[in-house]
């Protein structure tokens, strides 16, 4: 270190000594000649260039050489005022601009550690290993995942887990990357299909996408039971205009919902919305719809109540207030979930993650 900051100090003094010599140089060779009338001569030359290649008219020919001749008799008729210089103010520039390298370099020798070497990515990267993952920033944390992810190659966990990590760092492209590439190593588990669905939509800011519905429909290959993947899949079909198979999937999903459960009647009360809209108002997304997302959070803070020992169901959770914008409710079960699972760091690193989902817009 004491090497760079050496040589950066003799940069420092012998880039300004070439200034300096430079200013010299002009300041010797000042003349009394006024170089304002070559200009107007090269001028004068240049609009007979133009001219004469077809770029301007005689007319304007006419006015540029008239308005240059002007400008050329009125410097020739002005007395030339030469550039002039005081020798004496040239010694303390030239004092300044030495000791300027050489207090830069002291400062530092005194105040700063030139014998600490580099601390290199490999060594920080094995810190942080070690270190308890949930103290970790976003962006160190995808760092040690991509090195798991890298160990583990056969490993849909790890991408998985890679994958929620990026989205955390705001890395979305590399989080899609990790979570097809979970996918294609196990491609029958409906959590990452459905899991994919959902990370489109918000991207998409709540609007559905072909590539979102295509997620859901692979998801309930493997999970026909999947509940957000039929309400998703149904609201893209009323939203693009195919009202009546819309609402005939969410009458088919309503009566598969048990009779007591809270996301009932925001279902009913989408459906009845829906029913009543013109085509128009149809292809934007209903009160109804959101009071559907809304029955379906609180029907899963509900199961979770009775069946707190499910992580997935509590990341659930906690993206879904995400997505809605309740950020009181987001942090409220980020911190009663981080308590009950604490010392996983696995799972913390999910739960920040759908703590930072951006929310519905």
């Amino acid at each position: 270190m004491i090497a760079l900051w050496v040589a950066a100090g003799v940069l420092a003094a012998a880039t300004a000594g070439l200034v300096l010599h430079r200013a010299a140089r002009a300041a010797a060779n000042v003349g009394t000649t006024d170089p304002t009338l070559d200009v107007y001569r090269r001028q004068l030359t240049e609009i007979d260039d133009l001219a004469d290649r077809g770029l301007i008219g005689e007319a304007e020919r006419g006015a540029a050489r008239a308005e240059a001749s002007r400008r050329l008799l009125t410097a020739a008729d002005a007395t030339a005022q030469p550039w002039s210089h005081d020798a004496g103010e040239r010694r303390p520039v030239l004092i300044a601009a030495g000791l300027a390298p050489v207090l830069a370099l002291g400062l530092y020798l005194w105040v700063g550690s030139p014998g600490l070497p580099d601390d290199s990515f490999k060594h920080r990267l094995s810190q942080w290993r070690a270190a308890d993952l949930q103290t970790l920033p976003p962006a160190a944390l995808a760092a040690v995942m991509r090195q798991v992810a890298t160990e583990r190659p056969k490993d849909p966990d790890a991408w998985r887990y890679l994958a929620l990590a990026e989205s955390a760092a705001e890395n979305t492209s590399a989080s899609g990357r990790a979570l097809r590439h979970a996918i294609t190593l196990a491609p029958g588990r409906a959590d990452l299909w459905e899991l994919l669905g959902q990370s489109l939509v918000v991207e998409g800011g709540g609007a559905p996408s072909p590539e979102a519905d295509n997620a859901f429909r692979e998801a309930l290959k493997r999970d026909p039971t999947s509940i957000a993947a039929r309400f998703h899949l149904a609201r893209s079909r009323v939203m693009s205009g195919d009202k009546a198979g819309g609402l005939a999937d969410w009458t088919a999903l309503l009566a598969d919902l048990p009779a007591n459960d809270p996301r009932r009647p925001a279902l009913q009360q989408a459906i009845v919305e829906a029913r009543s809209e013109t085509p128009a108002v149809a292809a934007a997304p209903p009160g109804g719809q959101i009071d559907m997302i809304r029955g379906m959070v609180a029907g899963l803070a509900e199961r979770l109540k009775t069946q707190p020992d499910d992580p997935e169901g509590w990341v659930r959770l906690v993206r879904s207030y995400a997505v809605l914008g309740e950020s009181a409710k987001r942090d409220a079960t980020l911190a009663q979930a981080r308590k009950r699972f604490a010392g996983q760091a696995a799972i913390q690193a999910e739960l920040d993650a759908a703590a930072k989902t951006e929310p519905m817009k």
